[in-house]
C-alpha cells in the first residue's frame, strides 16, 4: 500500500501517509524546482501534532541555492522551512511547482531557526 501511495497521491494525503510511516522516508530526498533547479535536500519536518500533519519541510539548500537566494552561510548551508503546499509530487525526488525566482518571493519560505 505505501509503495502505491508514494506515487500519484495528492500532497496532503501523501504526506499524511509518510507521517504515519515515518518522516525518515522524506529525509534525504532531493527537492527540485519547476525549472529543474536542484534546490536542496530534506533534513527534517515540522508537524502539527494535533492534526497529525506535516506542515513544513526543512530543506538544506545546496550551496548554489543558498547563494542565489541571498542567505549568508556561516559554517554550513542554510536550511529553509518550506510549506508542503508548494509540493507538486513526491517520487524518487520531491518536485515543487515554483521556480527559484518565485520561491525567493514567497514569504512562507523562511530560514529555519535550528
Amino acid at each position: 500500500m505505501y509503495k502505491e501511495a508514494k506515487y500519484k497521491f495528492s500532497t496532503k494525503k501523501l504526506l499524511l501517509v509518510f507521517f504515519v510511516v515515518g518522516i525518515d522516508k522524506l529525509v534525504g530526498m532531493k527537492v527540485i524546482t519547476a525549472k529543474a533547479y536542484i534546490f536542496g535536500e530534506v533534513n527534517g519536518a515540522e508537524v502539527d501534532i494535533d492534526k497529525w500533519q506535516i506542515t513544513h519541510l526543512h530543506v538544506k539548500l545546496t550551496d548554489k541555492a543558498s547563494i542565489d537566494l541571498g542567505f549568508k552561510k556561516r559554517f554550513r548551508s542554510s536550511t529553509v522551512c518550506m510549506p508542503i503546499t508548494l509540493i507538486n509530487e513526491v517520487g524518487e525526488v520531491i518536485t515543487i511547482d515554483k521556480s527559484l525566482e518565485e520561491l525567493s518571493k514567497i514569504i512562507e519560505v523562511v530560514k529555519c531557526t535550528e
